[in-house]
């Protein structure tokens, strides 16, 4: 199920988003994820934005599947040379195995009673030994921020019971504050879980 005022604010903030830099932790966590998938691996980056992360990603050697629901983002990420084509999180992840998912901050804002069954697919096409990172804000329940965008929001303990229901071992998570495109100020969690080799 596709939000569309989400899609909408997006589309309007591509160049503020392309701007805005990865916090530090964010950016810890991408080269360890980097670190612990195959040489060569293929990485789903669900919900990649404007490509930065993606492009980071292949910098380190890994092949890339780039997916996100909002147009001007996923032409943003083809300038930068990144593979990345437009896509719902229904739509996956088809017959694609991965060694490695990459969902930064994309998952929230899919309705709350539908993040568990989307964990659970996307596990389940990892290749053996497949990495998964999560990024999330933190909270109960869902909203729109003042922007308008569409949020569903988890404790870091909601978070975990899903990861390892879904069959994975979370290896590292780390929990923080931060700003956002919003402006407010807000919890998160940072989270890596690997499948059984």
């Amino acid at each position: 199920m596709i939000d569309h005022q989400t899609i909408s604010v997006y589309g309007a903030a591509v160049e503020r988003y392309r701007a805005a830099p990865m916090s530090p932790d964010h950016v810890d966590f991408l080269d360890a994820f980097a670190s612990k998938v195959c040489d060569g691996g293929l990485v789903l980056d669900l919900g990649c934005g404007p490509g930065d992360q993606a492009k980071r990603l292949m910098d380190h050697g890994l092949r890339v599947d780039a997916i996100d629901a909002t147009p001007a983002f996923v032409d943003a990420a083809v300038a930068l040379g990144v593979p990345a084509r437009r896509a719902l999180f229904e739509d996956l992840p088809g017959a694609t195995q991965y060694d490695g998912i990459w969902a930064s901050f994309s998952l929230l804002h899919a309705p709350r009673d539908a993040v568990q069954s989307h964990i659970l697919r996307l596990a389940q096409s990892l290749t053996p030994g497949g990495v998964f990172f999560l990024g999330m804000k933190t909270g109960d329940g869902e909203a729109r921020d003042n922007l308008g965008r569409f949020y569903s929001y988890f404790s870091v303990d909601a978070l975990q019971g899903m990861l390892t229901d879904a069959g994975l071992t979370v290896t590292d998570c780390v929990t923080g504050r931060g700003k956002g495109l919003a402006g407010s100020d807000d919890s998160y969690a940072l989270m890596i879980a690997t499948a059984d080799a």
